[in-house]
C-alpha cells in the first residue's frame, strides 16, 4: 500500500470534516445521543488522518507505530498530540466519520468484480467467555483456519483493487447473506470462491444483472 504524503491526507479529510461535521453534530443532538465529552485539544481531522495513517503503515500494532514514529518523526505535524493513552479514547469519535469518509472513497463498477471475507478475531479462543467488549455483539464463526469469535468484513472490489463495497456483519453469518445488498450497484461478472456456491444467490444477482462466478458456474 502507498503510504500517503500527511499533507495533502490532512487537508483532503479536513475538507470533509468541515462538511461533515456540522451535520453529524445536529443528527445526534436531534436524536438524543449527543453526551458531553472531554474537550480535546486534537481535531476529528488529526485523528482521523492519523488512524488513515496507520493502516497505511507496515506497523503491526497502533502502539509502535503511535509512540514509536509518529510521535518521533512526525510530531511537528500535529503539535497538539496527545498522550498515547488518550488517543485511545479518542478513536471511537472517529469511528462513524471515518464510515462515512471510506464511502466517499469507494470505486466504480467496471463489470468485474471480486468479493470474499476475512474474519476479524476480538479476542483469543480461550478467553471468549471472559470477554466483555463484544460481548453483545461479537459471535463465533468458521473459516478456513478453524473457529473464531469476533467479526466478518465482507468485501468486494473492481479488477483495479478499488473497493466497492463492505459490510460488517457478527462471525456466524454465512458469507453468502450479504452479497445480494451488497451488489446492488456493480453489473457483469462477480467472481467468488467456492463458500459462495449457491443456485438461490446465482438466480437472485442474475435477475439483477450480475452473473456470479464460482466453481461451480459452469454446471449452472
Amino acid at each position: 500500500m502507498t503510504y500517503p504524503p500527511i499533507l495533502s491526507l490532512f487537508c483532503e479529510i479536513d475538507d470533509f470534516c468541515i462538511a461533515f461535521e456540522p451535520i453529524y453534530n445536529q443528527s445526534l443532538i436531534a436524536s438524543g445521543m449527543k453526551k458531553r465529552i472531554k474537550p480535546s485539544a486534537m481535531s476529528l481531522s488529526e485523528i482521523m488522518t492519523i488512524i488513515i495513517l496507520f493502516h497505511c503503515s507496515n506497523y503491526r500494532t497502533f502502539k509502535k507505530f503511535y509512540t514509536g514514529f509518529l510521535t518521533e518523526y512526525h510530531g511537528n505535524a500535529f503539535p497538539d498530540l496527545v498522550s498515547y493513552n488518550r488517543f485511545i479514547e479518542l478513536k471511537a469519535s472517529a469511528l462513524i466519520p471515518l464510515c462515512h469518509y471510506l464511502n466517499l472513497k469507494k470505486g466504480k463498477a467496471t463489470g468485474i468484480s471480486f468479493v470474499d471475507s476475512t474474519s476479524i478475531k476480538v479476542c483469543n479462543n480461550r478467553r471468549i467467555p471472559s470477554h466483555k467488549v463484544f460481548k453483545t455483539l461479537a459471535k463465533r464463526g468458521k473459516n478456513s483456519m478453524g473457529w473464531f469469535y469476533g467479526f466478518k468484513l465482507h468485501l468486494i472490489i473492481n479488477d483495479q483493487g478499488e473497493l466497492l463495497a463492505f459490510k460488517l456483519t457478527p462471525g456466524n453469518v454465512d458469507d453468502r447473506k450479504p452479497v445480494p445488498e451488497m451488489a446492488t450497484d456493480i453489473f457483469g461478472k462477480l467472481f467468488g470462491d467456492k463458500g459462495y456456491i449457491s443456485q438461490p444467490l446465482f438466480d437472485q444477482l442474475l435477475k439483477n444483472g450480475v452473473q456470479l462466478i464460482t466453481q461451480q458456474s459452469e454446471v449452472w
